[in-house]
């Protein structure tokens, strides 16, 4: 079908327009993407074709030097392209400039500068201290209600959607073993997360308010932080995760503006504890998002996590991430940590899913508690968007093979 004739309420129509990059078969040249339905437009030869001053940020092969140009940039561009994608006058000139998204190679959309992983869902945070510490009166560690937990991950293995993944391999011991061993990872999991890309950085020594948030995020994007967990059981004290998490994070091809997502922002949950004033947000404007996600397994849904419960924001933790005078940095990802809600069929890993393998998973291709070799994992998403329209967000997938 042409690249225009979409169907009534096509959730990557003209009110969404994600951002990625792609190459064509048999070339290495990679260059910026807008989607439009089933098809992705070559943003900086539009962008040269109606003579944007917008082409040279446009024709890069990645999404970077856009990501630096700022909100206001982001905005003109995000106007342009809607233009030319919906104006009849441009139509001629655009049409032959589309491809069809099976015909490119999409790629990992920006370099990634630093990566951080919060902890941010009070659902996952209280069923994982009821699976590890049981026994305790309240499951939720006493900071986690006064400031964002999260970790400093590794950038360079956040790999796009469609990348394989390869098992993992390091130290584990069962509580009952008597030393450690070295191999494979036995509980492979995944943790279904949302991730935000910062566009404009901020000088070490400063800090950024909650009121700047979208002044320094460009947008967001589904994002899987897989894990071993019978690697991060052994490792993790006292530092936290290393190896269990650094191997591989997988993200979306598509980065998603925050300005197609207006229409999805919501109030966070009640606060329960005064926080403190960088972190104060009850005077802001909704800093939550509704986002709805899917978990699939081979290609069976088991799980929808919302993202509208989420107890910490993006802005808060970017406020966090900062508050100590850590720089900003074109490039840098921070994810929102596993989202999981209130119900059993809203958890985010399969760690809660299963009850850490307590409850096998009943799938029509067997029986799961954790990941096997051969087992492929996609996150999709949508959200709220105008007239009732649902914005699609870019899925992100991955397959596990042997190491």
């Amino acid at each position: 079908m042409p690249p225009f004739d979409l169907a009534e309420g096509d959730p990557f129509g003209p009110h969404n327009l994600p951002y990625g990059v792609f190459s064509l078969p048999g070339s290495v040249e990679r260059t910026v993407g807008v989607r439009l339905g089933d098809h992705v437009l070559d943003a900086g030869a539009a962008a040269r074709a109606l003579g944007s001053p917008h082409a040279g940020l446009l024709a890069a092969p990645t999404l970077n030097p856009l990501l630096a140009a700022g909100r206001q940039v982001w905005s003109q561009v995000r106007r342009e392209v809607t233009e030319w994608v919906t104006s009849p006058a441009h139509r001629t000139a655009v049409e032959p400039l589309f491809r069809p998204l099976s015909a490119v190679t999409l790629h990992l959309p920006f370099e990634v500068a630093d990566y951080v992983d919060f902890y941010s869902s009070e659902h996952h945070a209280r069923n994982v201290g009821a699976i590890f510490r049981p026994d305790t009166p309240d499951t939720l560690l006493p900071n986690w209600k006064h400031l964002p937990i999260g970790y400093h991950g590794r950038s360079g293995t956040v790999v796009v959607s469609g990348t394989d993944v390869v098992r993992p391999s390091g130290q584990r011991k069962a509580p009952a073993d008597p030393a450690p061993v070295f191999g494979p990872s036995v509980r492979l999991d995944i943790e279904a997360e949302v991730g935000f890309v910062v566009g404009v950085p901020s000088a070490q020594g400063s800090t950024v308010a909650l009121g700047d948030f979208r002044e320094h995020v460009f947008g967001l994007c589904l994002l899987n932080d897989w894990s071993a967990r019978d690697l991060q059981a052994w490792e993790y004290v006292p530092l936290g995760p290393f190896l269990a998490k650094s191997f591989a994070t997988s993200v979306s091809a598509w980065i998603t503006p925050l300005e197609a997502l207006e229409d999805a922002r919501v109030a966070p949950p009640a606060r329960t504890h005064a926080l403190l004033p960088y972190l104060d947000d009850a005077a802001d404007e909704p800093g939550g998002y509704d986002l709805r996600i899917s978990v699939a397994l081979n290609g069976h849904t088991v799980s929808e996590p919302p993202f509208a419960t989420m107890y910490w924001t993006a802005a808060q933790q970017l406020a966090h991430l900062t508050v100590n005078g850590a720089s900003l940095r074109t490039g840098d990802l921070y994810g929102s940590g596993t989202v999981s809600g209130p119900e059993p069929d809203q958890r985010g890993s399969l760690l809660e899913m299963t009850w850490n393998g307590r409850d096998a998973l009943d799938l029509p291709d067997g029986k799961r508690t954790f990941l096997e070799d051969g087992d492929t994992v996609t996150l999709s998403a949508w959200a709220p968007g105008p007239d009732g329209v649902p914005v699609g967000l870019g899925e992100v997938t991955g397959r596990v093979i042997a190491g």
